[in-house]
Parts: C-alpha cells; sequence; structure tokens
C-alpha cells in the first residue's frame, strides 16, 4: 500500500464541530476543504468568518482533493453520502447518534456502535472513528503541545491499521494525543453513554478506561 503525506483534510458539515476541527487543522498547517449539502458559493462567506483561510467545495471537490475526509454532519444525514465517492479514502467518523435530535433510526438501537453502521454504508472506506467523544469547545481549547502533561486524548478505532497510523498522525499535529482502541467494533467503548464519552482525559486515563473496558 502506498503511503501519503497528509497534506489537505476535507470536512464534509460546516456545523460546530465541522468548523473546530477545521481550525484546528487550519492552525497545525493542513490545507482545509469543507463542503455541505449548499453550493460553495453559499458558505463562502460563513467559512470565511468562522474558519478563515478554509476552502468551500463541493461535496465531490472536498473529497476528491483530500487525503483525510472527516464525517462531522448530522448522523440522519448519513445517506446522503456518496459511497462510491469516498471509495478508497481515510475517513474519520467524528459523528454521534442522537435519539432525542436525530429521531429513533432502527439501525442504531441494534447495541453496535454508530460508526460500524456506517461502516456497513461505506464499505469500500477506511474508516476510522475519532472525535465523537470530545465536545467541539474542547477541540477549539484543549489543543497542547507535545509532551504536555495534561495534554487531551483522543481515542481512535478502525479496521485498517494503516489508516489509524495516518489519523494518529493528524490527531497529534493538531494539538492531541492519540491512543489507538484497535477494530472499529472497540469504538463502543468511547460511544455515547460511556464513561469515556465527554471525560477529559489524558493519555494515561484513556489507557487505563479502555483497558479497565476491556477487561469487564
Amino acid at each position: 500500500m502506498q503511503i501519503t503525506e497528509v497534506k489537505t483534510i476535507g470536512i464534509l458539515g460546516a456545523g460546530r464541530v465541522g468548523t473546530a476541527i477545521a481550525r484546528r487543522a487550519i492552525a497545525a498547517g493542513y490545507a482545509v476543504k469543507i463542503a455541505t449539502s449548499k453550493s460553495p458559493a453559499e458558505i463562502a462567506l460563513l467559512l470565511e468568518i468562522m474558519v478563515p483561510g478554509a476552502v468551500a467545495a463541493t461535496a465531490q471537490d472536498a473529497i476528491a482533493g483530500s487525503d483525510i475526509v472527516i464525517l462531522a454532519l448530522p448522523l440522519s444525514k448519513y445517506r446522503q453520502l456518496q459511497p462510491e465517492l469516498l471509495a478508497g479514502k481515510i475517513v474519520i467518523d467524528a459523528m454521534n447518534y442522537w435519539a432525542p435530535t436525530d429521531g429513533t433510526l432502527a439501525e442504531f438501537e441494534t447495541g453496535t456502535s454508530s460508526s460500524e453502521v456506517i461502516q456497513k454504508f461505506l464499505p469500500q472506506s477506511r474508516l476510522v472513528r475519532s472525535f465523537n467523544h470530545m465536545g467541539y469547545h474542547e477541540i477549539d481549547e484543549e489543543a497542547r503541545p507535545s509532551g504536555d502533561p495534561q495534554r487531551r486524548a483522543l481515542a481512535i478505532a478502525g479496521n485498517d491499521a494503516e489508516a489509524r497510523r495516518q489519523v494518529a498522525g493528524f490527531i497529534d499535529r493538531i494539538g492531541f494525543d492519540p491512543v489507538d482502541a484497535g477494530l472499529l467494533i472497540e469504538s463502543r467503548m468511547f460511544d455515547t453513554g460511556t464513561p469515556v464519552f465527554g471525560a477529559p482525559f489524558t493519555r494515561a486515563d484513556m489507557l487505563e478506561a479502555l483497558t479497565l473496558k476491556q477487561a469487564s
């Protein structure tokens, strides 16, 4: 498998999580393309204000021109994604299932993690789950240099080891400690409602929490 340097990040969704990640990515020196269901012209001014330096794009352009694509749209809209466009791409699933806002969706009521459902919908994508257990304001405010004892940790899980490595590098560069939880099924350990979700864990805290969860 050819390994390429990650230079451009595509983000699908311009809500609070998507724009927070975009700001961190731009601060770390990445090029960022953002797409929504609206045309690039309709979101250009918003991005100029919210994410200076980001480029408004169509979903097709944001995906095709990016090394990593981040799904930061409401989970209830996941079927609007085009699996063929995301085939072969490293895709970060930053979405969460919230029945009160998304409505009750039967496919997410089975006890599996929401990312396992997304992987089935995007069977050819190299899906990695991350960012879902940290609030958007923390993504904006809690980034710290490598080695800082209070640096926050972000868990990652996915079935493609090289995709996890690439995502870990991205997370580290934007100011957080990546903690590899393993295969995508392990994303259940930091899903909504788990002790990890929303907790201000350092790397050591996260490793302990995931180890205890696996052992239980």
